[in-house]
């Protein structure tokens, strides 16, 4: 089995325990380190080719304007062959309810026959909302396993939940 961890996250200004706090690498970033180094396998992040703004409520905004829009987020070329991949761990941050453009661009991109994908997201209150249900009807072919919902004010702290997590999947 060939498994990678792929996330898109987004540092600057971020919603954390009830205020704006600027972090300097995103929640999801520090949540997919923490699989691909407790799995040993690569890691790789979904950058978009143009930047989301530092700022909390632009970011947003723009989140939500790429939602309406159904928008295809232009990202860079990953340095992998995707037909060699068996399992993917699929990262996120919640917005809007589900899985940025970014990840729905990248879902559109692929191939979902036959694949594994191990969903975790992180945010601040509403788990994965709809994204579970968005990943089955955009993955026609793939097993959608139960995913792992941090927040991420917590994600400094994860470990054991990322431990549960993957062990629930090695019985």
């Amino acid at each position: 089995m060939t498994a990678i961890v792929i996330y898109f996250s987004r540092a600057g200004e971020n919603y954390l325990n009830g205020t704006k706090q600027r972090i300097t690498k995103g929640n999801t970033a520090v949540l997919a380190e923490k699989i691909s180094h407790a799995l040993a396998i690569e890691s790789y992040e979904l950058l978009s080719k143009i930047a989301y703004s530092e700022s909390y409520d632009e970011a947003v905004q723009q989140a939500e304007k790429e939602k309406q829009a159904s928008a295809r987020i232009d990202y860079e070329k990953l340095p992998i062959d995707f037909t060699q991949v068996d399992s993917i761990f699929l990262g996120f941050p919640n917005w809007w309810g589900t899985y940025p453009q970014i990840i729905a661009t990248f879902l559109a991109d692929q191939e979902w026959k036959n694949k594994v994908i191990y969903p975790f997201c992180t945010h601040e209150g509403s788990a994965f909302g709809s994204s579970i249900q968005d990943l089955q009807a955009a993955c026609s072919g793939a097993e959608i396993k139960t995913g792992l919902a941090v927040r991420g004010s917590k994600v400094d702290r994860s470990e054991t939940a990322v431990k549960n997590w993957l062990l629930s999947y090695s019985n």
